[in-house]
């Protein structure tokens, strides 16, 4: 199973690139979830109100198995899809790439937009910074007062974040820890008494 994926670290802006009159600025953003990716291109579309077309393509899920490639506009495949397929050769997802275009003039032919929008997403991806990130899930942990120590020992053990901490007589805590401790963590707390445990999907 996969615990990590590799997306980039921070946003790429206004890479641009010309081509026979055409000007093309490409944008790359780290995105998680659809409201993210929603206000990425309504954030370009409203800075670039007059250019004459935003395609993009994004990758999500740890294998990228959610995404799209859209040509806005241009001829089918022309667009979308040279962008998406740079995505791939970075082998790189939760990534939003947008490249704008302004018409020059002069016509490119299928062809030339291929190879552009191809162009603009491969300089837009190499200024940004490539990273691996490690998946990570959150656990629910139920357990007495006085065994507080005991489950702290045990979560510092295994890196995991807390993100809430009821201390009540039943205390409930909620930590993230990286995917790949998930089944250590719940067999060591299987073992003890008095402790209820839930993994938030």
């Amino acid at each position: 199973m996969l615990h990590e994926y590799k997306t980039i670290e921070n946003p790429v802006e206004n890479i641009l690139l010309k081509e026979k009159g055409s000007k093309f600025i490409g944008f790359a953003f780290p995105v998680n979830n659809e409201n993210e990716l929603k206000n990425a291109l309504e954030k370009i579309r409203s800075e670039h109100p007059k250019a004459t077309h935003h395609c993009y393509a994004f990758r999500m899920g740890i294998n990228g198995e959610n995404y799209r490639a859209n040509d806005d506009g241009e001829p089918s495949g022309s667009a979308g899809l040279p962008i998406y397929n740079q995505l791939l050769a970075n082998e790189i997802t939760n990534v939003l790439v947008i490249s704008v275009r302004y018409y020059g003039g002069t016509k490119l032919g299928v062809s030339g937009l291929v190879k552009a929008y191809k162009e603009s997403a491969k300089i837009t991806l190499e200024e940004a910074n490539i990273i691996i990130k490690e998946l990570e899930a959150e656990i629910e942990i139920q357990f007495n007062f006085n065994q507080q120590n005991l489950i702290f020992t045990l979560l510092s053990k295994f890196d995991a974040k807390v993100l809430n901490f009821d201390a009540d007589e039943n205390c409930i805590l909620t930590a993230s820890l990286k995917t790949a401790h998930k089944e250590n963590i719940s067999d060591k707390l299987s073992e003890m008494q008095y402790i209820s445990f839930k993994f938030k999907d």
